[in-house]
């Protein structure tokens, strides 16, 4: 990837330059689905976290878990969840604005003092559409868009997944795999604005 190309995956909507990873290990909680399934998101995000090199716990000291995702059929079944106000501010005129564009998926982070990942909150409403994707692309998919902060526009014209040819599994993009490592990078930062970021992004991906 160039470093355009890179720089372009933490540009957001309004221009601004933003990056950031997790800065703690990673303790996951899914709510929603069955067994089968639950199995199929625990699978992906272990791989994700592997490919970064970062790791994962069973409980965050803190939060108890700090990667909730949240599976459900109406928007409206969020406002029932307990204590989730607390967790997400203004969460009624969220849900209202979510229902009101018709989303059928939705992240929030939230950050630590230096800036880097420290919770996640994964939403997906399973209209049709997200429904006819099957649960290992799915899942795969949001662990992605969940293991660093991209910016809001990036992967709407390219899927960070692809499907081998010869088997139809689909995998993670070899270049995104190794753009993740490079930002985990030990000697990469947490939490990025400058545009400077991308480059190292680049040299690192090199190396590694």
């Amino acid at each position: 990837m160039t470093p355009d190309q890179i720089e372009a995956l933490f540009t957001r909507g309004d221009g601004t330059y933003l990056f950031a990873r997790w800065g703690r290990p990673i303790a996951p909680i899914v709510f929603g689905v069955e067994e089968g399934t639950l199995e199929v998101v625990k699978g992906a995000i272990e791989a994700v976290v592997s490919v970064a090199g970062h790791q994962m716990s069973e409980t965050d000291p803190e939060l108890g878990a700090n990667l909730m995702i949240f599976f459900f059929r109406d928007w409206n079944e969020l406002l029932e969840v307990p204590d989730l106000d607390r967790l997400i501010p203004d969460l009624g005129p969220l849900v209202t604005r979510l229902k009101g564009a018709d989303a059928n998926q939705y992240r929030v982070f939230r950050f630590d003092d230096a800036g880097a990942i420290k919770a996640s909150f994964v939403f997906l409403r399973m209209d049709e559409n997200l429904a006819a994707v099957p649960a290992e692309t799915l899942a795969l998919n949001q662990v992605v868009q969940t293991v660093l902060l991209w910016s809001d526009t990036a992967f709407q014209s390219l899927s960070p997944l692809a499907v081998m040819p010869d088997s139809d599994a689909v995998i993670l993009r070899p270049e995104i795999g190794r753009l993740i490592a490079a930002a985990y990078d030990p000697v990469m930062p947490a939490m990025a604005q400058d545009r400077s970021h991308a480059l190292r992004l680049s040299a690192r991906m090199q190396v590694n």
